[in-house]
């Protein structure tokens, strides 16, 4: 059986849970809390020298981290990855926006409006986070507002990826009534047959 190591709240980790849950995988969720240095243990380096989580162990004992090279490893041969070669970059394209364009400000605003203190000094962060958010939220508002899904015509792994930080971008101060076709595509993600909403 598949394990994944991973922490629920993390957007990273939920993605591929997601999938599991979506492809009907069986698979172990084994909790590791990088807030209280869970990811920084011998142990857990032994595993994922970056300590970082999500970590996907297949039953032969090898190893995959980084949450978007999980999908597309756990997709191969299902719908969820396009087979057609120019469809397929289109699909990572999105991931690669995910990772450098969306993430590192919507999923960091999160983070410090939920985790960190009211006067930790990276609170100052925040107005750019949300300024460079909101340009990425654009972005997303105006593809989605030509077509249902980020790639053809039906959920990939592109939209899993930026369904899970997306979703709860309110937690770090993103209003997203100002984006509908956004809002319409985060309910057709969530009404996909075995969605699994993502547990705190």
């Amino acid at each position: 059986m598949l394990t994944v190591y991973g922490m629920k709240a993390s957007g990273n980790c939920y993605k591929v849970q997601l999938l599991l849950e979506l492809l009907g995988r069986p698979y172990r969720w084994v909790e590791i809390n990088s807030a209280a240095g869970e990811t920084r243990t011998p142990e857990f380096l032994a595993k994922n020298p970056n300590g970082r989580v999500p970590l996907l162990e297949l039953e032969d004992g090898r190893r995959l981290p980084e949450s978007n090279a999980i999908l597309c490893f756990l997709a191969e041969g299902s719908p969820y990855l396009p087979t057609d070669g120019f469809a397929r970059a289109q699909a990572l394209q999105w991931l690669f926006f995910e990772q450098y364009s969306h993430e590192p400000y919507i999923a960091v605003a999160r983070f410090i409006s939920g985790w960190l203190p009211q006067d930790h000094p990276r609170r100052a962060e925040l107005p750019r986070l949300r300024e460079r958010g909101h340009q990425a939220l654009a972005v997303m508002e105006q593809h989605l507002s030509r077509q249902d899904w980020f790639v053809g015509a039906r959920c990939t792994v592109a939209d899993l990826a930026l369904y899970a930080y997306t979703h709860n971008a309110a937690d770090g101060g993103f209003d997203l009534m100002a984006y509908p076709a956004l809002r319409a595509w985060l309910a057709r993600v969530e009404a996909q047959p075995c969605f699994k909403p993502q547990t705190h």
